[in-house]
């Protein structure tokens, strides 16, 4: 029986594979950790609502991305764009907004509530706001200007003083 010395090339092969080892080690966490960004897939101009097939979800491949960027679409859509959004790049957070429920100047119902008595009169916004904003509006009957939240349904309830 012969038997050949294998050193140089078994020594070769070992650190082959060692370094394919360290390769995979090095690359599964880096694939357990993918993120994703919301990118637009077409120009959003400011003041347009977005709509699903405006956005798409997109594999971050750049790990020195930072900053507050939009990671899914459900927090993009329905939105609105407060500056333009270029196709491919990614949505910051700040560049969003809600959809006004109210505009200025388009009429809406005042509702006061005192116990169980219920006042309700028509108003004029004098700025846009979304739900859940405090905004002033001028009663159409009287003039008087009262302050009001934003209600879901688009009214404002009053605010007593």
């Amino acid at each position: 029986m012969m038997f050949r010395r294998m050193n140089m090339i078994g020594a070769g092969a070992a650190r082959l594979l060692m370094a394919a080892l360290v390769a995979a080690a090095s690359f599964a966490p880096a694939a357990a950790q993918m993120r994703t960004a919301v990118v637009p897939t077409q120009t959003i101009y400011p003041g347009e609502e977005i709509m699903p097939g405006m956005v798409q979800e997109v594999e971050v491949t750049n790990p020195h991305l930072t900053g507050d960027y939009t990671t899914k679409t459900r927090q993009v859509v329905g939105m609105v764009a407060k500056r333009t959004l270029l196709p491919g790049r990614t949505v910051p957070v700040s560049a969003l907004r809600e959809a006004f429920a109210v505009t200025r100047g388009k009429a809406v119902r005042l509702m006061f509530t005192v116990g169980s008595m219920t006042i309700s009169a028509q108003g004029a916004p004098l700025e846009n706001a979304a739900v859940g904003d405090l905004i002033r509006v001028r009663n159409i009957d009287s003039g008087v200007t009262v302050s009001g939240t934003v209600m879901a349904d688009g009214s404002v309830q009053v605010v007593a003083k």
